[in-house]
Order: C-alpha cells, then structure tokens, then sequence
C-alpha cells in the first residue's frame, strides 16, 4: 500500500476533534511550503517575465482596480 492509500485510512478512522487540528495544522504546513516555494521562484527570476508584464499592462491603463 503506498504512502498516501495509509495516510488516507489513517484519516478517515480520526475523531472530529483529531481531524479538526489536522486541517489547522495542514493547512499552515501547505502555506509554508508555498510561501518556501515563491521565493525560490523570486530569487531565481522565473517571475520576472510575468511581473514586467503585469507592470506594463499597468501602464498602459489595462488594469482595474480590486
């Protein structure tokens, strides 16, 4: 059985409570691991094209306000 199908069964038999701080704690765990993620993607430049993109759309007036 791999990793996940065991994850998975471990799971399904958590109280409310246990799968409750699961998600707490997962969900802060996935967050970290993005936010480590984006920033290699900065510091390595693969954004760069985008955001120079972004800015001249911007510049040019195509863009609205959120």
């Amino acid at each position: 059985m791999s990793k996940v199908k065991d994850l998975e069964s471990q799971i399904q038999e958590l109280s409310p409570e246990e799968l409750t701080a699961l998600r707490e704690w997962f969900t802060t765990y996935d967050a970290g691991t993005w936010d480590r993620e984006f920033e290699v993607d900065v510091k390595s430049g693969k954004l760069d094209a985008m955001a120079e993109r972004a800015l001249r759309d911007h510049n040019a007036g195509r863009s609205t306000k959120l």
